[in-house]
């Protein structure tokens, strides 16, 4: 007997705020995501305004080409959440005030320290006649699913946190019971590089494996400071989807080597942490052309503060020299964008916080400041530390935002590889020449 086909769905969120380019639709790429994971592509995406007849077009439509429509946004208290009329009067049942939504939104309320509930906040009790309801852990508005024409029509709250949340707790418990044997979990794993853009990645790979990653399916993501490489498996279980992730990694290994970032969620900051804190260890920055940027992705981690000490934002010569200690004469002879300077600011900044580590960013982010000596995107990055110090010399391509985010990505990357022994300490005069993502 043949296995039935896979769920498709389609996604329609709902917001005039996403029209106008004022925010920015990150519910329909993470529902994508998720839903993709659960092993149910989605084959359409609609944009719409708070428009209750666009509303009903885009949902009328969606349900022509898949069997399963998630909604998102416009399920509020407002008069301009519609969302919740535009389905319910388009699958032509009423909308009842559903007393167990209501008693939830009072005590949520009371929890607030309001008692007297305010009267816009009871439409977000009106449900569909015979909608399936899910509990928002994080908000008033429940999720709810209903049929028409043989799809199933799910409305999920437009603020994030809200949606995720139903997502995860409610909704695919509800899609694995509504659609047994229909939805197909993809395995997967990902790999994080940096350093390497993703057409010379693929070349390289493709050099490799000329006839394919076999079973594996491999997919390219690129961002501005890195490429994750994805690997899917399909009809596998989780045992057998592993192996045959292992058998190909191996395969790869050589080729990603360099500029593999072997850490989970490829983050080189959280396993900078970790080292220090394995080692005892302290880390202060001084940074030039990125800002604090560095120190920003450190303490984006939880529990920075058992390894990193702080930074130093060096912007001005005057700082340079006043807070870091670097000599007027290395700024006068060499330059701020230096490997002289770069190096003086590590050391400086490791003595100046009492840190065994230091790491010295300076460089031209642009759109001006370069030279022919010095172009836009020029970057000295310099560790110091008990064994010794490395210096590297990079050209980052991209706009101001971009050269910043590269750079420190590429600091972070450098010092990481330093802690765990893979760059060891070199001449001052070596430089980096490393391919980077443009």
């Amino acid at each position: 007997m043949a296995a039935p086909p896979p769920l498709r769905a389609a996604l329609v969120t709902v917001g005039d705020e996403l029209l106008l380019g004022r925010t920015v639709d990150t519910n329909a790429a993470w529902l994508g995501r998720m839903l993709a994971d659960q092993g149910v592509p989605v084959v359409r995406r609609y944009t719409v305004a708070d428009d209750l007849v666009e509303i009903q077009h885009a949902v009328a439509g969606a349900t022509t080409v898949a069997e399963l429509v998630v909604v998102t946004g416009g399920l509020g208290p407002t008069p301009d959440d519609v969302t919740r009329d535009a389905v319910a009067d388009l699958c032509r049942v009423p909308l009842d005030e559903d007393p167990e939504v209501l008693d939830r939104i009072r005590a949520r309320f009371r929890e607030r320290g309001v008692e007297e509930l305010p009267l816009p906040n009871r439409r977000v009790a009106q449900v569909p006649r015979g909608a399936a309801k899910m509990a928002n852990p994080h908000g008033t508005a429940p999720g709810l699913a209903l049929e028409h024409r043989g799809s199933t029509v799910v409305l999920l709250p437009g603020v994030p946190r809200e949606m995720k949340g139903i997502f995860q707790d409610s909704l695919v418990p509800y899609l694995f019971s509504r659609f047994a044997g229909r939805l197909r979990p993809v395995q997967a794993r990902t790999l994080h590089t940096t350093g390497i853009p993703e057409s010379l990645l693929s070349q390289r790979i493709t050099e490799l494996l000329p006839q394919g990653t076999g079973p594996v399916g491999l997919a390219f993501l690129p961002d501005v400071v890195g490429v994750d490489l994805r690997l899917t498996a399909l009809d596998m279980d989780g045992e057998g989807a592993a192996r045959a992730f292992d058998a190909l990694e191996g395969r790869l290994e050589g080729v990603l080597a360099p500029w593999r970032v072997d850490v989970p969620g490829g983050d080189p900051a959280a396993g900078i942490l970790g080292l220090l804190r394995e080692r005892g260890a302290t880390l202060a920055v001084a940074e030039s052309c990125t800002g604090g940027l560095m120190a920003k992705r450190l303490t984006d981690v939880p529990g920075a503060s058992e390894g990193f000490l702080g930074g130093v934002v060096a912007y001005h010569n005057r700082v340079k020299e006043s807070s870091l200690g670097v000599p007027d004469a290395t700024l006068a002879s060499c330059g701020a964008v230096s490997r002289e300077a770069a190096l003086e600011m590590a050391r400086g900044v490791a003595r100046a916080l009492g840190a065994d580590f230091g790491v010295g960013i300076t460089g031209v982010a642009g759109p001006g400041g370069g030279t022919e000596e010095k172009p836009v995107g020029t970057v000295w990055l310099a560790v110091h530390g008990p064994s010794g110090e490395v210096v590297r010399r990079e050209r980052f391509p991209g706009d101001r935002g971009e050269v910043r985010e590269r750079a420190t990505q590429a600091a972070l990357f450098l010092l990481l590889r330093f802690l765990d022994g893979r760059v060891a300490p070199d001449d001052p005069d070596a430089g980096g020449g490393t391919p980077h993502q443009g």
